[in-house]
């Protein structure tokens, strides 16, 4: 009986599964697959171009939007095939610049003076939306935070920076806070933004969602997160002193005859063009004008003056 009892079952189970396999089409022939034959499938690679980066201090899409016209405007000016590439972080850019898969480096001067180190070479530099060739951090807070009005009142605070590469995102105002006799030690907490681009971003949302008491930003970011922040919300506690602005570096070893052709399309790039004002407002430019290696001595200071020697220890061996 009790044999009977589970063969029953156990028969009509099997009965089901034949027929719902046969309504499925599942009895059909059965391909029998080799899997001792295989091709190999080739990822295609780009095809040749100077390569142009943008120090990723905001996402991808915004480097990419940002920057788009501009890299169209200098393929159709020199006729050179020029494609954006987009490095995760501050130190990945830097490697990449000194490896050579970046020709045409679009950095901070802080990084510029690291890569600079590596061979790379100063030829252009921006003018800030501002009309200045130059650029400061910004110390900000959220408005309603009634225990920060000046530099002195971030002492016990937790801050959050860009990287700790990022010149208006942190060393500049590293810098400010050490002129006010303010070390790092003096914090509750120094943060970096986490994660690939995006950082500027990052740090404001961090602080408009009260995650941090204040950060530490480069001048003119506001205005980009405008769109994503309340930036009424938001305070602006200090200002770092002016310093040289953003630098494009070709990497060691880029043909002259390439820069050159660069630079110069660069320089005639002019606001009084309505199609060129529409590239370089795109950008967060007002104009490109030449620079060289000197301009960016008052760098090389500051960062002496935060210990980071290695970068003056290194410049001096190159030279040597």
């Amino acid at each position: 009986m009790l044999k009977l009892k589970f063969l029953i079952p156990t028969v009509l189970l099997l009965l089901g599964i034949a027929l719902y396999l046969r309504g499925q089409g599942l009895d059909e022939n059965i391909v029998k697959v080799d899997m001792s034959v295989r091709e190999e499938i080739r990822v295609p690679e780009p095809e040749p171009a100077i390569t142009y980066a943008y120090l990723p201090q905001y996402s991808h899409k915004v480097s990419y939007q940002r920057h788009n016209k501009l890299i169209e405007y200098l393929s159709q000016e020199t006729g050179l095939s020029i494609r954006q590439v987009f490095p995760n972080t501050f130190e990945e850019h830097r490697r990449m610049v000194e490896k050579g898969d970046i020709d045409i480096s679009f950095s901070n001067p802080m990084t510029y003076i690291r890569i600079a180190n590596g061979g790379a070479a100063a030829f252009a530099r921006i003018i800030e939306p501002s009309g200045s060739p130059t650029f400061r951090g910004q110390i900000i807070a959220r408005r309603d935070n009634r225990f920060i009005h000046k530099t002195k009142d971030c002492i016990g605070k937790s801050w959050i920076a860009v990287d700790p590469l990022s010149a208006g995102g942190y060393l500049f105002v590293l810098g400010l806070f050490l002129d006010n006799g303010i070390t790092a030690a003096d914090f509750k907490e120094i943060a970096f933004a986490a994660g690939p681009g995006g950082k500027q971003e990052k740090a404001v949302l961090a602080v408009y969602a009260g995650k941090y008491d204040f950060a530490s930003i480069r001048e003119g970011t506001l205005d980009i997160v405008k769109d994503k922040v309340n930036i009424s919300k938001i305070k602006v506690i200090a200002e770092t002193k002016p310093y040289p602005s953003w630098v494009y570096a070709a990497r060691k070893d880029l043909d002259p005859n390439i820069k050159e052709l660069i630079a110069n399309a660069m320089f005639k790039l002019s606001m009084n063009d309505p199609e060129q004002a529409e590239i370089l407002k795109q950008a967060g430019i007002r104009g490109i004008i030449p620079a060289q290696d000197d301009d960016y001595n008052s760098i090389r200071t500051l960062a002496e003056e935060l210990g980071l020697n290695n970068y003056q220890k290194k410049e001096r061996r190159v030279k040597e």
